[in-house]
């Protein structure tokens, strides 16, 4: 907008319309540029001008329900005498409904570099002793606090509030308190470095689908163990990545610039093809989230320190702006779908039964709804029913595509679920298998990779074991080759999508592709059950 300086009445109707259209565009979120004209041109306003604007802009806001922060204010050269200034400013709504704006970052680096001590920072509002203190909150296990080391995949919140500020536990506020007084959450998933659970640690970006992940660097060992193939794998997965070098308070800036270079030489790399950013000022940081949005190939590099707490509020100004990858348009498409939800965590909790944590793919679930779970070892689907549903620990009472939640199932059996089963409407009819073609690509083999092999797969929530049965067109893969190749479940059948991403290893073994055809296992209805014919499977 140029100025919006004592509009007329009707003038005025226009702009709040225009404005709501925008907000619901960014699911709450809309960045104005004050100064600028239609064709982009730098203008910019002097001072009496940019008052009356944002005056009306405020006006605006408060029309629709919204707040505004001041992002950044700039002064341009333009012929005149009278200093001129442009001004971003971010007007996000104060939800109807509750419907926060969730963004799911995945957190990776290599052991020690200090992901769960930077999240801990975030997380608490407190800064780290040096030896770890932060971080103590997060861990599940005991055996996690006396090796310092995570090894399962744990969630932690960091709210923003309309105006931009910060909403994390200080003030010893609980998870429920964060969730009613933020308009924007972000789920950090803290994932394992070390090289021993790199399972989990890919289960964790697979099955979770988070929005972004952030690859944590330890600014004094630089890129080290498994820092590379956590980088191959946002990759892999087209994950858009930003990076954090971590711990810049132990060494010189020397060392810091040295791997703040060797970083910029890898993503420049042909492999990565990405556009280093550094950011040293807030107005880097909301450069940054804006070209981030937009163009995947640029990567943000953050440098920081959780024990001095240095360039810490960079950060947090980058991931209040961060605006979420879908727009409202295709949410809405993926909800009118049918429902389904992936399975990837199951508990007993005592007085409330079974309850299984995982991610809303299509559709809405509601409470009291009935589905059915499967596919079990056998190929069948059970039926259930939903009792009710939390997200981030306060209850919810419908849950929305793209939504994490934990569903509690009452007193259905806890024997009868594993990790990567789906729930989904009874009218689906879902398509399960055993064998699946996929079109592959081995990024690293000691040796060639033949028929008979076998290898662990993993599609989104599914993890399993499968042989290979045959590489179309060629006997043997190498390193670097492309190939159709067909894979056969070991232990049970599984539920599958043609098009999905596609990860597997063993050993050293890696590859990753995505899934081209289905030899579906047709399922008959037979009362509650479905159940499986003999010789029904052909080949």
């Amino acid at each position: 907008q140029l100025k919006l300086v004592n509009p007329s009445q009707y003038r005025f109707e226009h702009l709040v319309t225009q404005m709501k259209w925008r907000l619901q565009e960014g699911r709450g979120e809309a960045v104005y540029q004050i100064g600028v004209e239609d064709n982009g041109l730098l203008v910019g306003l002097s001072e009496e001008e940019m008052r009356a604007s944002l005056k009306t802009l405020r006006r605006m806001a408060e029309k629709v329900g919204a707040d505004i922060t001041v992002l950044r204010e700039r002064e341009v050269d333009y012929d005149s005498d009278v200093p001129r200034k442009i001004t971003e400013v971010l007007v996000r709504k104060v939800p109807d409904n509750q419907q926060f704006l969730d963004l799911r970052v995945a957190v990776l680096g290599n052991v020690d570099s200090g992901k769960s001590t930077l999240l801990g920072v975030l997380t608490q509002g407190e800064l780290d002793n040096g030896r770890g203190r932060a971080r103590l909150n997060l861990f599940r296990h005991l055996h996690e606090i006396q090796s310092g080391r995570t090894s399962s995949i744990s969630f932690e919140i960091l709210g923003f509030n309309s105006k931009g500020e910060v909403v994390n536990y200080s003030d010893s506020r609980t998870a429920e308190e964060i969730c009613e007084s933020s308009s924007k959450m972000i789920t950090f998933i803290d994932l394992a470095g070390h090289h021993k659970y790199l399972k989990t640690t890919i289960f964790g970006l697979t099955s979770y689908c988070p929005d972004f992940a952030m690859l944590v660097v330890s600014a004094n060992t630089g890129i080290a163990g498994t820092t590379r193939e956590h980088l191959g794998l946002a990759m892999a997965l087209k994950v858009p990545f930003f990076i954090v070098i971590s711990k810049v308070d132990l060494c010189s800036k020397a060392t810091v610039e040295r791997t703040v270079k060797q970083l910029e030489r890898i993503l420049k790399q042909p492999g990565c093809n990405k556009l280093p950013l550094l950011v040293n000022s807030d107005d880097d940081a909301v450069t940054a989230a804006q070209q981030f949005a937009q163009s995947p190939n640029i990567t943000p590099i953050f440098t920081l320190s959780s024990v001095s707490g240095e360039n810490l509020d960079l950060l947090k100004v980058f991931l209040n702006i961060l605006p979420p990858l879908t727009n409202s348009k295709e949410q809405e498409e993926l909800m009118q779908q049918l429902t389904e939800f992936q399975v990837d965590e199951i508990y007993t909790v005592p007085e409330v039964g079974t309850v299984v944590g995982g991610t809303l793919s299509s559709g809405i679930c509601r409470e009291g709804e009935n589905l059915v779970v499967g596919p079990t070892d056998d190929g069948k689907f059970l039926r259930l029913r939903v009792c009710s549903i939390q997200r981030n620990r306060s209850a919810c009472r419908v849950l929305r595509a793209g939504q994490a939640a934990t569903l509690a199932l009452g007193p259905f059996d806890r024997s009868l679920l594993r990790k990567g089963m789906v729930m989904v409407s009874p009218e689906m009819n879902p398509t399960i298998c055993a064998v699946f073609e996929a079109e592959i690509v081995l990024l690293f083999h000691a040796t060639t990779f033949r028929k008979g092999f076998q290898v662990t797969v993993h599609v989104g929530n599914v993890r399993q074991t499968a042989i290979v049965e045959k590489i179309h067109g060629k006997d043997k893969l190498r390193t670097g080759e492309k190939a159709v190749v067909r894979f056969r479940f070991i232990k049970h059948p599984e539920y599958l999508k043609i098009g999905a991403k596609l990860l597997f290893r063993e050993g050293v073994t890696k590859g990753i592709g995505h899934v081209t055809d289905l030899q579906a296992i047709t399922t008959k209805e037979n009362g509650l059950e479905e159940s499986l014919g003999p010789g029904q499977l052909s080949f």
